[in-house]
Order: structure tokens, then C-alpha cells, then sequence
């Protein structure tokens, strides 16, 4: 009998532990897959489009990582400055996000960075461009079995104050504001989107929001960005991501984070 709340907030125990950890999936799947036993990089990318890591592989700078032992994705493994990285691509949406996060952090990350393509809310910005995500709203599921219910999901603040001047030497900007992260993005109505403008948010995503709950329910570190691609093809001409996909100034933009944000 329904208690007036849908299922999606009811019978949920946000302090009780969890019976399926990732720790065991991660335990069948290399046993069952024959992977070597190891760690990822201490700091990885999610990459949901797909754009950078498929440009690392083409560029020759990315291998297969032989210690991940997902089901579902391959983790490639970059150098960059000196530094090794992780990093998934093809990560779309909350739920999947998430389920990369908890077998990344049970894997060895210390520090995950999302990169996500995003449509433009904020009729200032001009796309392509970069948004740090300080807050998202949470219009998804997947942050409701991590955290109670509230508007918004929040980046950590310590996480925050040490990205301060980090991309300031980039030749381009970095805004910092809030994210729409939604389900659903062919029922983005022109109603939604108003009252989104009206709530400041800056672009409309799939997975801050989920990944930010996640990170203060596990205490991890999670960094999200919305590449801010698109007008959602309302006028023709859209998505053009810049040079290679995108790639090359989304890396510019991790290397920055990862810099001052990793340990």
C-alpha cells in the first residue's frame, strides 16, 4: 500500500549498510573473466560521450588497463604530463555513472572527474564552453537511494576551494554554477527549461547530480563538469565540440583539476 510517497522514496535506509558491494561484483567478474589481480589510477575520468577516450586510443596514447574488471566497460589507461590516468568513456546517464564510481573507488581511485557534454540553460553562456558544476538539481533517480530528499546535490567545498585559480592559465573560461541533471532529456519542455533559467542553472546534464549524493554518502572525491556543447538542436548547426571532439581542451581542463584536486 502506498504510503503517499512513490516507490522511489519509500523503505529507504540511507546509514544501513548495503548488501551487494561492489568489492564482490569487482571479486566474480575477475575471477569469471580471468583478470589480473591490481589497481586502477588513483585519478580517473569519466567520459561519458566517449569523445576523449576515443581520441587517446586513436592518438596511440591509451591502453587497455588489464586490472579492471567490470562487466559492462573497458578502462584505458593515459599519460599526461608525466602523470598516469584512468578513464571510461561511453558512461552516460546517472545510474550507469554511479556504478562506474563505486567499483572505480573500490578499484584504487582516490579522485574521479566527469567531463559531460551539456545543453545550454543559461542564455549568456556560448557554446562550446565549460561549467564546473558547484550544484546540481536533482530531476534523476539515482541520488535519491544515496542521499534523502532535497533540491540539489553539492560538490564537496574543500574540493572547491582547492580548484580556485586552477584555470585561470587556460585560454578559455571555466564558469562555475549550477546543472539540471535529468533522466530524461527528450522531455526537456520549454516550461522546464524556464524554470530552470529562473533558478540560475547554467546547462543540463545526466550525471552530476548522482555522482555529487554519491560522493558524500561514500565519502569520496568527485568532480564534475558540463562541456556545454549545444543549443539541443533547435537551430541547426549544433554540438560542434571543437578541436577533435572536444578532447583536446576537455584533457586541458582535467589536467588543470587534476593538478591542484589529486593526491
Amino acid at each position: 500500500m502506498s504510503d503517499g510517497h512513490p516507490p522511489i522514496l519509500r523503505d529507504k535506509h540511507y546509514t544501513a549498510p548495503t548488501v551487494f558491494r561492489p568489492e564482490n561484483l569487482l571479486r566474480e567478474a575477475r575471477r569469471q573473466k580471468g583478470v589480473d589481480p591490481g589497481t586502477v589510477p588513483a585519478v580517473c575520468l569519466l567520459d561519458p560521450d566517449g569523445d576523449i577516450v576515443r581520441w587517446l586510443v586513436a592518438e596511440g596514447r591509451a591502453e587497455r588497463s588489464p586490472h579492471w574488471g567490470c562487466y559492462h566497460t573497458d578502462l584505458h589507461v593515459f599519460e599526461l604530463n608525466g602523470r598516469r590516468f584512468g578513464v571510461i568513456g561511453t558512461a552516460v546517464g546517472a545510474s550507469f555513472a554511479v556504478l562506474l564510481a563505486e567499483q572505480l573507488f573500490a578499484s584504487g581511485c582516490n579522485l574521479l572527474i566527469s567531463i559531460t557534454s551539456a545543453g545550454q540553460i543559461a542564455p549568456d553562456l556560448l557554446p562550446p564552453c565549460y561549467v564546473l558544476i558547484d550544484k546540481a538539481l536533482r530531476d534523476e533517480g539515482t541520488s535519491y537511494h544515496y542521499l534523502p530528499p532535497t533540491d540539489f546535490s553539492y560538490a564537496d567545498p574543500a574540493l572547491l576551494a582547492r580548484l580556485a585559480g586552477a584555470f585561470d592559465k587556460l585560454p578559455f573560461t571555466v564558469n562555475r554554477g549550477a546543472s539540471w541533471t535529468t533522466d530524461a532529456p527528450y522531455r526537456e519542455t520549454d516550461e522546464a527549461i524556464a524554470a530552470n533559467v529562473n533558478r540560475g542553472i547554467q546547462a543540463v546534464e545526466m550525471e552530476a547530480a548522482a555522482l555529487y549524493a554519491f560522493a558524500e554518502a561514500r565519502n569520496s572525491d568527485v568532480i564534475c563538469f558540463a562541456h556545454v556543447t549545444n543549443q539541443m538542436a533547435r537551430d541547426g548547426d549544433d554540438f560542434e565540440k571543437g578541436e577533435a571532439g572536444g578532447a583536446v581542451a576537455s584533457l586541458a581542463v582535467f589536467n588543470a583539476a587534476a593538478v591542484v584536486a589529486g593526491t
